[in-house]
Protein backbone atom coordinates (compact mmCIF):
# COMPACT_ATOMS: atom_id res chain seq x y z
CA UNK A 1 0.00 0.00 0.00
CA UNK A 2 1.53 3.65 -0.55
CA UNK A 3 1.26 6.10 1.65
CA UNK A 4 -1.47 8.59 0.19
CA UNK A 5 -3.66 5.50 0.22
CA UNK A 6 -2.74 4.53 3.68
CA UNK A 7 -3.46 8.21 4.94
CA UNK A 8 -6.96 7.77 2.73
CA UNK A 9 -8.22 5.18 4.44
CA UNK A 10 -7.59 5.64 7.67
CA UNK A 11 -10.34 5.83 10.26
CA UNK A 12 -11.07 6.49 13.78
CA UNK A 13 -11.76 3.06 14.74
CA UNK A 14 -14.13 3.17 17.72
CA UNK A 15 -15.16 -0.80 17.37
CA UNK A 16 -12.69 -3.77 17.45
CA UNK A 17 -13.39 -7.39 17.16
CA UNK A 18 -11.93 -9.96 19.71
CA UNK A 19 -9.09 -10.57 17.44
CA UNK A 20 -5.53 -10.72 18.60
CA UNK A 21 -3.20 -8.83 16.60
CA UNK A 22 -0.80 -10.75 16.03
CA UNK A 23 3.03 -10.06 17.21
CA UNK A 24 4.87 -9.35 13.97
CA UNK A 25 2.28 -6.49 13.18
CA UNK A 26 2.27 -5.06 16.55
CA UNK A 27 6.40 -4.99 16.50
CA UNK A 28 6.26 -3.56 12.61
CA UNK A 29 4.05 -0.64 14.14
CA UNK A 30 6.27 -0.02 17.25
CA UNK A 31 9.36 -0.37 14.43
CA UNK A 32 7.24 2.70 12.42
CA UNK A 33 7.28 4.74 16.16
CA UNK A 34 10.55 4.20 16.52
CA UNK A 35 12.21 4.88 13.31
CA UNK A 36 10.25 8.55 12.92
CA UNK A 37 12.10 11.94 13.40
CA UNK A 38 12.13 13.93 16.36
CA UNK A 39 13.51 17.41 17.23
CA UNK A 40 17.39 16.98 17.20
CA UNK A 41 17.52 13.26 16.70
CA UNK A 42 16.60 12.98 20.72
CA UNK A 43 14.46 10.35 20.39
CA UNK A 44 12.77 10.58 23.86
CA UNK A 45 9.41 8.82 23.04
CA UNK A 46 8.69 5.29 25.04
CA UNK A 47 5.86 3.26 24.32
CA UNK A 48 4.01 1.05 26.55
CA UNK A 49 2.27 -1.78 25.04
CA UNK A 50 -0.77 -2.86 26.61
CA UNK A 51 -3.16 -6.38 26.18
CA UNK A 52 -4.41 -7.45 29.76
CA UNK A 53 -7.75 -7.00 29.82
CA UNK A 54 -8.53 -4.83 32.99
CA UNK A 55 -5.78 -2.87 33.05
CA UNK A 56 -6.97 -1.95 29.74
CA UNK A 57 -10.47 -1.70 31.73
CA UNK A 58 -8.71 0.74 33.94
CA UNK A 59 -7.17 2.79 31.42
CA UNK A 60 -10.65 2.89 29.11
CA UNK A 61 -12.11 4.55 32.62
CA UNK A 62 -9.43 7.09 32.67
CA UNK A 63 -9.86 7.98 29.25
CA UNK A 64 -13.18 9.31 30.32
CA UNK A 65 -15.41 5.70 29.83
CA UNK A 66 -14.76 5.68 26.56
CA UNK A 67 -15.46 1.66 26.35
CA UNK A 68 -13.94 0.62 23.07
CA UNK A 69 -10.28 1.91 24.65
CA UNK A 70 -11.13 -1.97 26.91
CA UNK A 71 -12.36 -3.19 23.70
CA UNK A 72 -9.30 -3.12 21.41
CA UNK A 73 -7.10 -5.39 22.04
CA UNK A 74 -4.16 -3.56 22.36
CA UNK A 75 -3.07 -0.10 23.62
CA UNK A 76 -0.48 2.07 23.32
CA UNK A 77 0.39 4.62 25.74
CA UNK A 78 2.62 7.12 23.76
CA UNK A 79 4.97 8.55 26.55
CA UNK A 80 8.42 11.37 26.30
CA UNK A 81 10.72 10.70 29.12
CA UNK A 82 11.86 14.64 28.40
CA UNK A 83 9.17 17.35 28.25
CA UNK A 84 11.74 20.20 29.02
CA UNK A 85 13.51 20.56 25.32
CA UNK A 86 12.20 23.78 23.41
CA UNK A 87 13.13 23.49 19.72
CA UNK A 88 14.82 26.84 18.55
CA UNK A 89 10.94 28.40 17.22
CA UNK A 90 9.86 28.17 20.65
CA UNK A 91 7.79 24.75 20.36
CA UNK A 92 8.15 22.55 22.91
CA UNK A 93 9.40 19.18 21.45
CA UNK A 94 7.85 16.29 23.37
CA UNK A 95 3.93 16.51 22.02
CA UNK A 96 5.28 16.96 18.62
CA UNK A 97 7.90 14.18 18.16
CA UNK A 98 5.28 11.63 19.81
CA UNK A 99 2.76 12.91 17.77
CA UNK A 100 5.09 11.95 14.65
CA UNK A 101 6.04 8.61 15.80
CA UNK A 102 1.99 7.59 16.74
CA UNK A 103 1.18 9.13 13.49
CA UNK A 104 3.45 6.93 11.75
CA UNK A 105 2.55 4.12 13.59
CA UNK A 106 -1.30 4.81 12.60
CA UNK A 107 -0.16 4.63 9.20
CA UNK A 108 1.43 1.43 9.85
CA UNK A 109 -1.44 -0.17 11.44
CA UNK A 110 -4.00 0.62 8.13
CA UNK A 111 -1.46 -1.24 6.08
CA UNK A 112 -1.61 -3.95 8.35
CA UNK A 113 -5.13 -4.19 8.15
CA UNK A 114 -5.74 -2.41 11.35
CA UNK A 115 -7.22 0.46 13.40
CA UNK A 116 -6.45 3.02 15.55
CA UNK A 117 -8.05 5.91 17.50
CA UNK A 118 -5.75 8.75 18.86
CA UNK A 119 -7.09 9.21 22.06
CA UNK A 120 -6.03 12.25 23.97
CA UNK A 121 -9.31 12.56 26.23
CA UNK A 122 -7.66 10.92 29.64
CA UNK A 123 -6.95 11.65 32.89
CA UNK A 124 -2.74 11.74 32.21
CA UNK A 125 -1.91 11.39 36.66
CA UNK A 126 -4.65 8.30 36.57
CA UNK A 127 -2.35 6.92 33.84
CA UNK A 128 -0.01 7.08 35.15
CA UNK A 129 -0.62 5.61 37.99
CA UNK A 130 -2.54 2.67 36.37
CA UNK A 131 0.64 1.95 34.04
CA UNK A 132 3.29 2.99 36.77
CA UNK A 133 5.04 5.39 34.95
CA UNK A 134 7.23 8.08 36.41
CA UNK A 135 5.93 11.89 37.21
CA UNK A 136 8.77 13.35 34.97
CA UNK A 137 7.74 11.18 32.04
CA UNK A 138 4.89 12.73 30.15
CA UNK A 139 1.96 10.37 28.47
CA UNK A 140 0.94 11.88 25.36
CA UNK A 141 -1.46 9.95 23.91
CA UNK A 142 -3.47 6.47 23.98
CA UNK A 143 -3.35 4.50 21.25
CA UNK A 144 -6.28 1.60 20.86
CA UNK A 145 -5.24 -1.00 18.45
CA UNK A 146 -6.88 -3.84 17.05
CA UNK A 147 -9.28 -4.96 14.36
CA UNK A 148 -12.34 -3.09 13.41
CA UNK A 149 -15.46 -4.61 13.94
CA UNK A 150 -17.25 -1.53 12.11
CA UNK A 151 -15.04 0.81 9.72
CA UNK A 152 -16.95 4.46 9.77
CA UNK A 153 -17.33 6.72 6.44
CA UNK A 154 -14.48 9.32 5.93
CA UNK A 155 -15.23 12.40 7.82
CA UNK A 156 -15.42 15.66 5.52
CA UNK A 157 -12.05 17.65 5.18
CA UNK A 158 -11.88 20.80 4.19
CA UNK A 159 -10.32 21.89 0.35
CA UNK A 160 -6.66 22.88 -0.24
CA UNK A 161 -7.80 26.53 -0.96
CA UNK A 162 -9.43 26.71 2.40
CA UNK A 163 -6.19 25.77 4.26
CA UNK A 164 -3.45 26.42 2.07
CA UNK A 165 -1.47 29.69 1.49
CA UNK A 166 0.87 30.51 -1.22
CA UNK A 167 4.05 32.67 -0.86
CA UNK A 168 2.71 34.60 2.11
CA UNK A 169 -0.31 34.91 4.82
CA UNK A 170 -3.46 36.00 3.06
CA UNK A 171 -7.08 36.69 3.70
Amino acid sequence: MDVLKAIKSRRSIRAYDSREVEEDKLVRILESGRLSPSASNRQERRFVVIRDAMTRKLLSEAARNQGFVAEAPVVIAACSVESEYVMSCGQPAYPIDTAIAVDHMTLAAVQDGLGTCWIGAFDEKKVKKILNIPDHVRVVALLPLGYPSATPRPTPRKSLDEIVKWEKWSD
